[in-house]
């Protein structure tokens, strides 16, 4: 039986060599993971150099609509920032351990502060589409964990805490740069069927305020790393049995397009507030 995390640490290592070539990526203040409809954000990033995901050794390419497929180097407000304009998942396939391979990389490369965006169904009453989410906490109902395997100290303790992944800290900054935020638990699950109205009723009863495919898995890599991180999500819709409409992945970029106004601002205070 093949051990998948033994088999991901020379990948991560090569990975990291090439990317040593680019001496932003070790001076990135932030890395941004761009979600689903929001990868036009890297249009607005100053002094940029674009890397294509094909050009790193062993990085997954996004193939889903809405998500773009480089890392973007540059500047936002005066900070340098390393930005990922899409993202890999599980139901596409990939391994957890290919679903967080780029934001390991960043990390392992010397990033140790990571804004991870997605966009989500809205479950708690109070949010509309449109809305933004900072993370407080989230469920990991994948089934899956990019730490299963054998132990590797690189890549964080065999046990890790995970009382505090989204730093207060960070989401004090990002309340800070839109006080018209929303806060609270987003449930990651494996997709890529949305949700029946019974699995909403039973994510509600748990806890959770809004649901999506993506995000957790990441989050769990980079906090075991003791990266610091935080999250956003855009809520696209109201999840099912909460407004009576079908779902659609073509509303999820559209949620995305309008909102980049607002997104982009959330972004630039965030990125700006550490210069």
């Amino acid at each position: 039986m093949s051990d998948p995390l033994r088999a991901e640490t020379p990948k991560l290592n090569a990975a990291v060599r090439f990317l040593e070539q680019a001496p932003r990526v070790a001076r990135a203040e932030v890395a941004l993971v761009l979600g689903s409809g929001l990868k036009h954000f890297a249009d607005a990033i100053d002094d940029r150099h674009e890397v294509p995901f094909t050009a790193i050794p062993y990085w997954p390419v996004p193939r889903i609509e809405g998500h773009g497929a480089s890392l973007v180097l540059g500047r936002v407000g005066g900070v340098v920032v390393a930005c990922l304009t899409g993202r890999v998942h599980l139901y596409e396939g990939h391994d957890p351990h290919e679903v967080v391979r780029p934001v390991r990389t960043l990390a392992l490369a010397g990033v140790r502060r990571f804004l991870l965006t997605n966009a989500a169904g809205g479950i708690a009453r109070v949010l509309r589409a449109g809305d933004l989410m900072v993370l407080r906490d989230h469920l990991n109902l994948t089934g899956r964990s990019p730490l299963l395997g054998p132990h590797e100290a690189a890549l964080g303790p065999r046990f890790p805490d995970q009382s505090r992944v989204y730093r207060a800290e960070l989401r004090a900054r990002l309340h800070a740069a839109d006080p018209g935020l929303h806060e609270g638990v987003y449930a990651g699950l494996l997709g890529p069927s949305y949700e029946t109205p019974a699995e909403i009723r039973m994510l509600a009863t748990m806890g959770a305020d809004a649901v999506g495919m993506s995000t957790v898995l990441e989050a769990v890599a980079l906090n075991a790393l003791g990266a610091e991180v935080a999250g956003v999500s855009l809520i696209s819709n109201s999840a099912a049995g909460i407004a009576d409409t079908p779902l659609s992945h073509d509303e999820v970029v559209a949620a995305g397009r309008a909102a980049e106004p607002r997104f982009a601002a959330l972004l630039q205070g965030f990125c700006s507030s550490f210069a």
